[in-house]
Formats: C-alpha cells, structure tokens, sequence
C-alpha cells in the first residue's frame, strides 16, 4: 500500500519511466530477502538514490541518445560492483568513514533538492531542471503566467492531506474500533492520494488539464545486460562511487536502527553482499539503483513482519500490479506523485542535530552547514566530496593542536593528574608532560615545539618525562620528532624519557629502537618513572 505509489512518484523522480520504479521492487526485493542480515529492512527506490540517478542521467544522456533506461542500468550494475569489491577488501566499516554532521547535511540538502524539484510537477510550470536550485526557483517565479491552476489545486490538496494523514486515518482507524497510536494502516496516505487522484481525473474528465502518467506497459521486465560502453562507464564511475556509499551507508543504517529495537545485530559485509546482488538484479531487469528504504521499512517493522517474507510478500503484490493493474496508472496525475516523494523527503530532515552540535561540538555544525551549502550550490557528488574533505580538515586542524598537560602525583597514591585542576605534587627537576592524541605527521612539528619550549623555559629541569597512555598510534614522523626532540634537549643538559607506552604500540616501534636511541629511559609507568628519577636525584644531591 506504502511501495505501489512510492515506486512510480520515485521513478518521476529519477527521470524514469514509472514502470522502472515498480521493477526496482521485484529481483532487487526478492535477492535482498535471500542475503540481507537485516530482517527488516526493504529494499527498493528511495528518493536519495532517485536523485543521484537523476543527476547522472541528466548530465550524460544527451550523448548517448537519451537513453535514460540504459544509464541508470549501467549505473546499477556499477553500484553493484562497487558494493561487492568493498566486500573483497572487508570495507564494510565503511560506514564509519562520513562523520554524522556529513550525512546529515548531505541528506538535508539531498531533501531541499528533491522538494525544489518537485514544483514544477505541482504547478504545471515547465523549467530546465538540470539548472541549480536558486535559478530553477528563479525560473518558476518568472513563468508564473504559465501556472495551471488545476494542477495547482490538485498538487496542494495532495500535500495538505499528505501532511495531515497519518492524524487522519489515525481517527478513522480509532472509529472502527482499531486502536494503535502507530498502526501501520496510518501511514498509507500515499495510496489513498493516489487513488484519489485516480478517481479525479477519471470521473471528473481531468486527463487533458493536467498531465498525468499516461499509458504503463504491462507485464514483467524483461531480462537484459546493461551495455558496456566504456566510454559511458568511465563517465558514470564517478556518480556510481557516490550512490555506491550513501546507498549502503542508508541501508546498514536503517537495517542496525530496527534491528537494535529486536535486539539483534546486522552484519556491514554482509549487507555489503546483499545490496551488491540486489543491484546487479536491478541491473538486468531495466530498474535503477536501489537501497534501504527509511519509510518502507518502518512501515513493514510496524506492520507486525518479523522475516524477509514479508518483502516476498511485497514483491508478489508488485507482480499482480504490475500483471492486471497498469491499466490504471494511466490517470494517476504527476501532481499526486510529486506531493508523495515531498512529504517522504519531510521525514529525512533534520535540523535538531544542527542545534545539538551548536551547543556541544561546533566543528560538527559547520562540517554539516558546509555540506548542505556545498550539495546546493555545485551538486549531490561535488558537495559531498566537500563535506569529507571539510570534515577530515577540521579532524587535522584538532589533532594538530594536542592537549599536552603537566601532571604529578596526586597524594600519596600512583596516580598522576593534571597540575591545573588537582592539587598533585610537582618536583623541580622533573616534568612530566601529558599528550593527549596520537603522533602524526599532522602535530609532531607541533608538539615538539611545544614540550621543548616548556622544558627549556622552566629553570632547574633535568629530566622530561613524556606520559604516552594516550597515545595509540606513531606514524613515521612521530617517531623521527622522538628522536630528534631527545637529541635537542641533551644539547640542553636534558635527558628525555617515556612512559606508558602501550605494548602493541611498542611491538610495532621494536625495529627502531628508541631506548637504544634517546637519551633517557622507557618506564613502565607514571609512578616508577618519577621514582626512579626522583630517587636519583635525591642521590646526586647526597653525593654533591
């Protein structure tokens, strides 16, 4: 009741034939039911993928004759490929690579996209869509005397029910005697403003003041190999890589989300299998790229379904409709569809999480304004690209700045805590300095400035003591700065040492050497450390 509609108002949305939307929901449904770890997730179009194909066909399809089916069967077959090459190399971690502020403003942009290009369908104004979004804006208010006011109306009362339905049919249902405040029957608006729109047209004679879908081939897809074109491959690989990630990375997402609520777990390279064979069944039945659809699968989760049956079960629905039903898709009006995938991308936004890292984390807020500006201005690949890199700049900004604290022991305990917030107990001729974060290329030249600088500028030092619990990484240039900030301070009279380095860490620095190499000592720890500096000392004093 939720796919039928979805699948042609997402297809209209790709730049696909409807038939197309309702095929991404057969072999891609049926193969994800067979692999998927994800019970309850279905799989399918959604508007995000729907968008990213639109944009790839837009560009590329004047070249190769408008062959939108053609492309969009080449970008699946390439998502595929993609999915299960991630698989090979067990990348199914990926999903951890874009930070959440990334995704976020990506799927926020992605949502404003979508909705600005729905407007056309639900004025009746004509616009180059492939334009950005502030002259596709500009367009339509300049082409206002081509409004139809018939679509118009329909494409408002469309949206206005939409909005308001789940509310609606949840007071219905409550006067039937079916209670349930999140029964999955209120969320079927979708069908009932497609049937409504049906009817419309149908009695009202309506087919000619409003376009409509028109004429759907009957029947099952036909099975075909997508063209190997390598000219048109190489031109889709970009488009390709960035539907790869953010189909998969929806899909893992939704399919942990409602698996955490049964308390089970997914499986990343697993999904990654299930997702590369559902796109590969995309591939050769004439759909286009699918993943886990967000709204679907809420709705299967509250319908009661408990296995991947129940996306059988979709799936047979599909083939009756698409085998007795087509007939009435002919009166189904665009207007209906474009309100369908508006208020579907509603649900998507997200602007709490704008407001959370306002207040907590405010890297993360411009890492998510950047995204989104970045998707609207230039486009789905160019901004998303720009929200990596932003994130992964604002990452070496932060880590090339480490926290490096004094510490001393607290009392007459082991333990060894900041100068500045606990009373501890200092010694004139040790200092003993904290890092906190890893040694990389990204803050060695930093961090050795910095420690040699305090240990030059505090008169009586002797001993530098570098507390490494926090560190769990050295790259190279970490240990090259070791090295040579231990050589710079004995031309100081300084002797450099270690402390609480971890064993794996130091399993993997036993090729270079280092105690050989500085000129101090590596403690096990904090408190032998002091100890034995302390004592030594204590005895040089004695001796003098």
């Amino acid at each position: 009741m939720v796919t039928v509609p979805q699948a042609v108002a997402y297809a209209y949305l790709a730049g696909l034939p409807p038939q197309a939307g309702l095929y991404a929901c057969l072999l891609p449904m049926l193969i994800y039911a067979c692999l998927g770890s994800a019970r309850h997730l279905v799989v399918g179009p959604v508007a995000v993928a729907a968008l990213l194909v639109a944009a790839a066909i837009a560009e590329h399809a004047p070249d190769y004759g408008n062959a939108h089916l053609m492309i969009s069967s080449v970008l699946c077959l390439q998502v595929g490929m993609i999915l299960l090459t991630l698989n090979l190399f067990r990348m199914g971690g990926l999903v951890n690579l874009l930070s959440h502020p990334v995704i976020t403003g990506f799927v926020n942009a992605a949502a404003l996209l979508i909705i600005v290009s729905q407007l056309p369908a639900i004025t009746g104004i004509g616009i180059d869509q492939t334009s950005s979004p502030l002259l596709q804006m500009s367009a339509l208010l300049q082409s206002m005397d081509e409004l139809n006011a018939t679509t118009l109306a329909m494409g408002t009362a469309a949206l206005v029910f939409l909005l308001f339905s789940k509310t609606i049919l949840q007071r219905l249902l409550n006067l039937l005697g079916i209670r349930g405040d999140d029964h999955p029957l209120a969320k079927t608006g979708p069908l009932w403003i497609a049937l409504l729109g049906i009817l419309m047209v149908s009695t009202l004679g309506l087919s000619d003041a409003t376009e409509t879908v028109g004429p759907v081939p009957a029947g099952l897809p036909e099975l075909t190999w997508p063209s190997m074109d390598l000219a048109l491959w190489l031109a889709l690989l970009p488009s390709a890589a960035v539907i790869a990630v953010i189909t998969y990375i929806e899909s893992y997402s939704i399919g942990a989300t409602l698996a955490a609520k049964e308390r089970e777990q997914v499986r990343p390279n697993q999904e990654l299998i299930a997702l590369s064979a559902a796109n590969f069944g995309a591939a050769v039945s004439s759909a286009y790229p699918v993943a886990g659809s967000f709204s679907r699968s809420g709705v299967n989760y509250a319908a009661g379904a408990r296995t991947p049956v129940s996306s059988i079960v979709c799936a047979v629905i599909i083939i009756g409709t698409l085998l007795f039903f087509t007939d009435a898709f002919a009166n189904l009006p665009k207007a209906a569809l474009a309100a369908i995938v508006m208020v579907s991308v509603l649900n998507l936004i997200d602007f709490d999480s704008w407001r959370n890292n306002w207040n907590t984390y405010r890297q993360d807020c411009w890492t998510e304004w950047g995204t989104a500006l970045a998707v609207l201005a230039f486009g789905v690949e160019v901004g998303l690209l720009s929200g990596v890199l932003l994130s992964i700049a604002f990452f070496l900004r932060s880590a090339s700045k480490p926290v490096i604290t004094q510490i001393g022991r607290l009392g007459d305990t082991e333990q060894f805590r900041s100068a500045k917030r606990y009373p501890v107990t200092l010694h004139h001729h040790v200092l003993v300095l904290r890092v906190d974060e890893n040694l990389f290329f990204a803050n060695a030249t930093q961090i050795e400035a910095r420690v040699v600088g305090r240990a030059l500028r505090r008169k009586g030092t002797r001993d530098v003591v570098l507390a490494c619990g926090s560190v769990n990484r050295i790259d190279s240039t970490g240990l090259n700065m070791l090295l040579r900030m231990s050589r710079t301070l004995a031309d100081a009279g300084i002797d450099f040492h270690l402390s609480e380095i971890k064993g794996p860490l130091m399993q993997t620095m036993g090729p270079a050497d280092l105690a050989a190499n500085i000129s101090g000592q590596i403690f096990f720890s904090n408190d032998e450390a002091l100890n034995a500096l302390t004592n030594e000392s204590c005895a040089e004093e004695t001796a003098s």
